[in-house]
């Protein structure tokens, strides 16, 4: 597929809102007929965003979190937004500015600064998902959320993270409404390499909340078999899940700078957030 027809397929996704079809009329799930029959285009909510830091806990853990929210006096839905092996870094916080931006009073713990973890750490230290758990208690503890319940939304190693929140810390059973992530790591990090190619975290087949999870064409082999074989067991076991694929982009095209983005990444990160966005808005009602 040459990079015309990608980039036209990403510019119909990006226009059209996340929404199903009666399948008796032999539709694909992201057909709009609005949009095909009269023209109507959804148009996305903006909110100007204001950000603070403090800190959560757990037990002697003293756990920094960014917090970002619409810069007005509302309410608005939980969301916890976890970072993966690169950290709470710079260009990481301009993604959970664009998150809150779409109405969300959005959390991000930086875990690896609470214990003095090095970025992009190889091994992984599981006592990690705990501080996670911790920062989802902090989030629910907020006055200015409107839903009883939190969404986590993720990418790369945070995947796994909040699955094991979900799942481990049985937090989906009464806290979580639902799951987001882009490109998670769907194996322990910490598994023999046969494990990471050919198999997938035992915990994904626990999840029950709807999940929704992105990922390029181009994603790295090992990550995206993992990735597919875990929605292909969900959707066997008739989970809520849905995997989307973009053409054109690979790992990362959520946070890529100026010097290295491209028109995919850009029209595949709009469209990723909206659908995100409404997607977590319907499940936080």
């Amino acid at each position: 597929m040459n990079n015309f027809f990608q980039y036209l397929i990403l510019s119909f996704l990006l226009a059209g809102p996340f929404t199903s079809v009666n399948a008796d009329e032999g539709l694909p799930w992201w057909w709009d007929d609005a949009w095909w029959t009269q023209g109507q285009l959804e148009v996305p909510t903006n909110h100007k965003v204001k950000t603070e830091w403090s800190n959560a806990h757990n037990d002697d853990i003293e756990i920094p979190v960014m917090i970002a929210r619409p810069d007005d006096n509302k309410n608005y839905p939980a969301v916890l937004f976890q970072h993966g092996r690169r950290g709470l870094d710079d260009l990481i916080q301009l993604h959970v500015k664009r998150l809150a931006a779409r109405g969300f009073v959005v959390v991000a713990p930086d875990v690896f600064s609470g214990r003095f973890i090095e970025k992009l750490p190889i091994e992984h230290d599981y006592a990690v998902e705990g501080d996670v758990n911790a920062a989802l208690d902090f989030l629910l503890a907020r006055k200015d959320i409107s839903s009883q319940r939190a969404c986590v939304y993720s990418h790369t190693r945070g995947g796994y993270m909040t699955l094991k929140v979900a799942v481990k810390y049985k937090r989906q059973d009464n806290d979580l409404a639902c799951y987001v992530s882009y490109y998670p790591h769907m194996q322990d990090p910490n598994a023999p390499e046969a494990m990471q190619v050919y198999r997938y975290a035992i915990e994904a087949d626990d999840l029950k909340i709807p999940a929704l999870i992105f990922i390029g064409e181009n994603e790295q082999y090992q990550r995206r078999r993992s990735i597919e074989m875990a929605v292909t067991s969900l959707q066997e076991k008739q989970r809520p899940v849905r995997l989307i694929i973009y053409p054109g982009v690979g790992r990362g095209f959520d946070f890529r700078p100026e010097a290295v983005r491209t028109f995919a990444d850009d029209l595949a990160a709009k469209d990723a957030i909206q659908r995100a966005a409404r997607f977590m808005k319907q499940n936080l009602k």
